[in-house]
């Protein structure tokens, strides 16, 4: 009997005990890629982008250092001026986007993105801190170089294969 009970305490025990899996990162991003007007894949070439945002604070930080063919980027850039991931902030209803492109034509242009989404609490565990996911309700842009943003995917979680933007830049530029 006595042995019945050691073995059942033990089984409780073990049982009892998880393996907590918290994300180390968990930083969500927006993944953007540049179309032509055709649909297909539109480069940067030797043009030059960067991106940047106001803090919560007021105080402006670059995202991104340069987007271009050399790709001298932060490690939010994939591997291809045609696409790019920029981190989207934890709890503001919007986030406003600063893009200025230098043309190799030699012109400089500075566009403005607002991405308005709804925040989304994620708990992997009690034990974890919370993420959040987001919802993108509307993406609207001046239009000095960009053409267009249109919403590909509004789910923003911790998936990077996805595409949430598709970003039309103007042909003249």
């Amino acid at each position: 009997m006595r042995k019945i009970i050691i073995v059942i305490l033990l089984i409780v025990a073990i049982s009892a005990c998880t393996s907590i899996d918290c994300p180390v990162q968990n930083l969500v991003y927006t993944s953007y890629e540049l179309k032509k007007s055709t649909g297909k894949s539109d480069t940067l070439n030797k043009d030059t982008m960067w991106v940047w945002t106001q803090r919560a604070d007021g105080t402006d930080t670059v995202i991104s250092k340069q987007i271009n063919g050399n790709l001298e980027l932060n490690c939010f850039f994939g591997s291809s001026a045609s696409a790019f991931q920029l981190p989207i902030s934890y709890t503001q209803p919007e986030d406003v986007l600063y893009m200025l492109l230098r043309s190799s034509k030699g012109g400089s242009y500075i566009d403005t993105v607002r991405i308005k989404k709804e925040n989304i609490p994620h708990f992997e565990s009690v034990d974890c801190q919370v993420a959040y996911f987001h919802e993108i309700t509307s993406v609207a842009t001046t239009h000095h170089v960009i053409d267009s943003i249109v919403i590909n995917n509004p789910h923003v979680n911790y998936d990077a294969k996805t595409t949430h933007f598709h970003l039309y830049l103007k042909d003249q530029r």
